[in-house]
């Protein structure tokens, strides 16, 4: 896997794109470019699993309400939810939906496209394989914490691109993993077949 200009071939989403709800936005992440502008140059990597979180089901960090750590999730989507599990691993979620109801997109994996060498360094492992399987994996090599939490995915140095070409991947849907709570729910999305570009 090689570096390259693929980022150009993707550009900022339409006005609303974020508005849908998080049924609609976890499989349509899938194939869209998540770039971080960090200190040591730009990284980025198309999105290939999520998972979907609604406050309606116990799973959800927004179940309980609104609170200091999950207040993004209830504001309008597109705007980065981050938090810490573990005491160790940050977690990126895209926030769906219209403002006052609690949801969120969980990205789970990414292919790595550009900024490969900073990824490896930051992670400590040159296998690109792996680099951004994984929520804490992909936030480690993307350089994503808590200080992005609440950041506008639609502009700024933590962004979510959409491919010039809609339609091009196929979602496998299928239950989320790591949880106990309303795990039988199918509201985990895989992009089928998508290599780098």
């Amino acid at each position: 896997m090689t570096e390259g200009p693929a980022w150009k071939d993707f550009h900022a989403p339409a006005p609303g794109f974020f508005s849908a709800g998080v049924l609609d936005m976890a499989p349509g992440l899938l194939g869209c470019l998540l770039v971080h502008d960090t200190r040591d140059g730009q990284v980025s990597g198309l999105i290939t699993e999520t998972e979907a979180y609604h406050e309606s089901e116990p799973s959800c960090h927004a179940f309980g309400g609104e609170n200091t750590r999950n207040w993004p999730m209830f504001r309008r989507g597109g705007l980065a939810y981050v938090y810490r599990i573990y005491g160790i691993h940050h977690c990126f979620n895209v926030c769906t939906g219209d403002e006052g109801t609690g949801e969120a997109v969980l990205i789970r994996s990414l292919i790595p496209v550009s900024g490969i060498g900073v990824m490896a360094r930051n992670r400590g492992t040159g296998d690109t394989e792996r680099l951004c399987r994984g929520p804490g994996n992909l936030c480690r090599a993307l350089g994503i914490d808590l200080s992005l939490n609440g950041a506008d995915l639609g502009r700024g140095p933590l962004r979510i691109l959409v491919p010039g070409v809609e339609g091009a991947i196929t979602p496998r849907r299928t239950t989320r993993v790591g949880i106990t709570k309303a795990s039988e729910r199918e509201w985990r999305f895989v992009a089928e077949g998508l290599e780098h570009p």
